[in-house]
């Protein structure tokens, strides 16, 4: 069976700095998979490149079975990949129904009570339907980022890329915010989520991939890739944080 994600040799610059180097990665239809490495490691401009955000200069993207390299965003919205971003934007003046709501119409292409529905099911699996009628611009930060999530779920995505969703949130709302996703990933959706809170990567994915300089540098199991001695010496001096909860923005 082919991957629903396959990235072939994939490579990108930004002048001298290299954020992906021949990257070679795929991912499974069901599959929950964290990334992890040193801020510069290419791992935003790793979803921008699948999300569409942003063009390889060499290598090839696909994503079901076709090649969508050069595929805008809207497309690849449509064709089942959703994304967040690492600070939430919400619509503000927008009620948190009516911010999922926006994404059933665009990006899953429903309309009238179907797309309703959806929304509305998306509210209850992201823990959001008692806010359904709350502006988006009222959120406090965990709140923002489960709207962050429902929004990407409300374009009916087979693959969910997670950016940083629980940098900055407290033990007990990085808690919260996982038994979300993997109430997500149990519904048979395939997850990539970046994340330097790493004890909430280990309680979700069962796979782990540590980028450092554009290239994968470790792949497998979480625990043994967190072990491997090329992984513990780039985290040298400021690791993955096991312990903390919170998150640094990655800056390119």
């Amino acid at each position: 069976m082919a991957a629903l994600l396959r990235l072939d040799g994939v490579t990108k610059s930004f002048g001298r700095v290299t954020v992906a180097e021949k990257l070679t990665l795929s991912v499974e239809a069901g599959e929950a998979l964290g990334i992890v490495g040193p801020n510069g490691a290419g791992k935003s401009s790793l979803f921008a490149m699948i999300s569409g955000d942003l063009r390889p200069d060499g290598g090839a993207v696909w994503f079901g079975g076709r090649e969508v390299t050069g595929a805008p965003p809207y497309a690849r919205t449509r064709a089942g990949i959703g994304r967040t971003y690492q600070v939430p934007r919400p619509f503000e003046h927008l009620t948190v129904f009516e911010n999922v709501l926006v994404c059933a119409h665009q990006g899953a292409g429903l309309r009238g009570g179907r797309a309703q529905a959806h929304a509305m099911d998306v509210l209850e699996r992201t823990g959001l339907a008692a806010l359904a009628n709350t502006p988006g611009g009222r959120l406090t930060l965990l709140q923002r980022k489960r709207l962050e999530m429902a929004r990407a779920v409300g374009t009916a995505p087979r693959l969910l890329l997670l950016d940083e969703v629980a940098g900055g949130l407290t033990e007990p709302e990085v808690a919260e915010l996982v038994a979300v996703v993997r109430g997500l990933h149990a519904d048979g959706l395939a997850v990539v989520w970046i994340e330097h809170v790493v004890h909430a990567l280990v309680k979700t994915v069962g796979r782990m991939v540590c980028l450092a300089g554009g290239a994968v540098v470790a792949d497998g199991e979480p625990m043994r890739v967190l072990a491997d001695p090329k992984v513990r010496e780039l985290y040298l001096g400021g690791g993955p944080e096991t312990e903390t909860t919170t998150g640094e923005e990655e800056r390119p």
